[in-house]
């Protein structure tokens, strides 16, 4: 008996094991949408709580929906809807994909960014393809059905460079509830929380608790509506996340419980912070990862409490840093912040690297040209005055004509006054035209994509356009653009048709007099690098020889040698002189800052010469024992062959 009832215990435990496996194995699924309005952080909320989750020994995934007709966010304009961010399969995404890489470490796909677009066009290709057998096609349960789908597919694609699926999928509904268009996408949740079961379903609520009068009162009413919103397609929210200005007060979330149908405990206050590496430790100090825990049954794959050393000591440090860095970011879509996100975490990590305090100065490219100095002097003296008193320069990506002469001019100052200065995608091209202009002496010369702008403008006869088209081409004979349309891209056609994605650079390590390149040296000795791009137009290769002659070094460049991807001067000739025709600022992390803004920061706040000698130090100590094993093989080597 004694042996039947070991065999039995022994039996039992194996079984709560399996079963403790098999539920492990289930896919978790936390939601979150958002209701009152727009812009109140959602993608930072499911980013912190996917920090959370993967603190506490979870494998984490992320999805946002986005319920705009556009296929993807390639062809919208940077004041619509923000940056457009590049991912490593080249897919062109909702700037929150790069919150979720940049907070958890991620590598996401182009898949994990659904549009209303992208699942109707799955719909109707399917139904071209006589994949519904001749059913009539319809919303519910077609269109529904694709959506639920999709998210469970992807939902099981490795993205920690792990190659096991997660443990837990995060979406995120964009917009706000009750919008007409992403009502088809909160009833596929609705149907989705019973496909997968409620406890593998957590639906998280993010609303806005206002302040209003003299005395502060925070409201309620908003949330309220919300989450009636919500009710009213089918789903109650398991926690509800309060955004406001100051902590949301013990009163106005148990009168959120009452109204909202959610347990006091759970209704959570996220309110304003010094800086956002602070949001997963406001949660965690609410129990926001044990109510997750208990509601998706994980208790046995996730620790009690996350691991948050480190990341708190991420968000505090960057509180105390006292010495400050001026950057100025010239660009044209200055007036949204968010048009140059990823470029603002990478300076942001890069200067957390560095130990100091950043503050960002705007300045708008066109404000620099001679056009606004004739028509609003005082703006163009303010304008001008800002890149003078700044410790450095970044000059972003973008597209079109306009601002880029002002461009032309804060490169030409900085390259002048040896001030550090970083070039981006049309930054490094900006590089290149004005050392073709004021070193080379190619006066007028641009870039392709500007002269044909400046061609197509204006209502023109067809003999006059002709001439020009003749004279231009003759011109250009003389002097061809210095930077030109890379042939293999599709003019016609906008979306998807750039060179996109992440590719490989070939870094020279050294130059013709054996000096090590900056590149070299900030990218750590790596021969070769792997950055995402997303450009349409190339430093003409024609130039390349004589740019170098003049000075200007050509120190990263594609598998064929053909096509530049970096550029600098000689640290002899100027401090910090750096264009990527890449774009680095999408692979920045918190703790992984982007080399070429690392070493921006580094120039800008007179950090970079011991930096180098430091990293310079740290590769003799590791090669010297490399060569050193490989001169005692090549003596035994020797050693055999003449005892042969």
């Amino acid at each position: 008996m004694d042996a039947d009832r070991s065999s039995s215990s022994t039996s039992g435990s194996n079984g709560g094991a399996s079963a403790g496996a098999s539920e492990k194995k289930k896919m978790k699924y936390v939601c979150v949408t958002g209701g009152v309005v727009s812009g109140l952080g959602k993608g930072i909320t499911i980013s912190s709580i996917g920090r959370l989750l993967k603190q506490s020994g979870l494998r984490v995934t992320s999805i946002k929906i986005d319920p705009y007709l556009n296929t993807d966010a390639g062809t919208m304009s940077p004041f619509e809807h923000g940056e457009v961010f590049v991912l490593n399969d080249g897919g062109e995404v909702d700037l929150d994909l790069g919150n979720y890489e940049r907070f958890l470490s991620l590598t996401l796909s182009k898949d994990h960014n659904i549009t209303t677009g992208k699942v109707y066009n799955e719909v109707i290709l399917r139904e071209r393809r006589g994949d519904y057998l001749g059913k009539t096609v319809q919303v519910v349960p077609h269109v529904t059905d694709e959506i639920q789908n999709w998210i469970e597919r992807v939902a099981l694609l490795p993205v920690d460079g792990s190659e096991e699926p997660p443990d837990v999928c995060l979406v995120e509904v964009g917009g706000t509830v009750g919008d007409i268009e992403s009502s088809v996408f909160l009833e596929a949740l609705r149907q989705f929380q019973f496909r997968v079961g409620r406890e593998n379903f957590c639906l998280l609520f993010v609303s806005l608790v206002p302040v209003l009068g003299s005395v502060g009162e925070q409201k309620t009413k908003p949330t309220q509506h919300g989450v009636k919103e919500l009710r009213a397609v089918g789903l109650s929210p398991d926690v509800i996340i309060c955004r406001s200005s100051n902590r949301v007060e013990l009163s106005t979330r148990e009168k959120i419980s009452v109204f909202c149908h959610c347990p006091p405990s759970h209704v959570l206050s996220v309110h304003d912070v010094s800086n956002i590496y602070h949001v997963p430790i406001i949660l965690a100090q609410q129990n926001l990862h044990g109510l997750l825990r208990e509601h998706l049954r994980l208790d046995s794959c996730m620790t009690p409490e996350p691991d948050l050393d480190r990341w708190t000591e991420l968000a505090t440090s960057v509180d105390i840093f006292t010495e400050e860095v001026k950057i100025a970011i010239v660009g044209k879509y200055t007036g949204l912040s968010d048009s140059y996100l990823s470029v603002l975490k990478a300076l942001k990590h890069a200067s957390i690297a560095g130990k100091r305090a950043l503050e960002i100065c705007w300045v708008e490219a066109s404000d620099l040209e001679e056009e606004t100095e004739k028509g609003d002097r005082e703006k163009w003296e303010a304008a001008w005055k800002v890149i003078e008193e700044v410790d450095g320069i970044v000059v972003p990506g973008g597209f079109g004509s306009r601002g880029v002469e002002g461009k032309i001019l804060t490169v030409e100052y900085a390259r002048k006054r040896g001030k550090p200065i970083l070039g981006v995608c049309l930054g490094m091209q900006v590089m290149v035209i004005e050392h073709c202009r004021h070193v080379l002496g190619m006066a007028g010369v641009t870039s392709e994509e500007f002269a044909a702008k400046a061609d197509e403008g204006g209502q023109k006869g067809q003999q006059q356009q002709q001439d020009e088209q003749q004279q231009q081409q003759q011109q250009q004979q003389q002097q061809p653009h210095a930077v030109v349309f890379m042939p293999e891209i599709n003019q016609a056609v906008m979306g998807g048709t750039m060179r996109l994605g992440a590719r490989p650079t070939h870094v020279t390590l050294k130059d013709a007099k054996k000096t090590l390149t900056l590149a070299g040296q900030l990218y750590k000795g790596s021969e070769e690098v792997w950055e995402r791009h997303r450009h349409r137009y190339e430093v003409n290769p024609d130039l390349v020889g004589g740019l170098e002659e003049a000075g200007l070094r050509f120190v990263g460049k594609d598998g064929t040698g053909t096509r530049m991807e970096i550029v600098e001067l000689d640290r002899q000739v100027h401090p910090f002189f750096f264009g990527t025709q890449y774009h680095p600022e999408f692979q920045s992390r918190p703790l992984e800052p982007s080399p070429p803004f690392f070493g921006l920061i580094l120039a800008a706040s007179g950090q970079l010469a011991e930096y180098l000698k430091t990293e310079s130090r740290r590769r003799v100590t590791m090669v010297m024992p490399h060569q050193q094993q490989q001169q005692q093989q090549q003596q035994q080597q020797q050693q055999q062959q003449q005892q042969r």
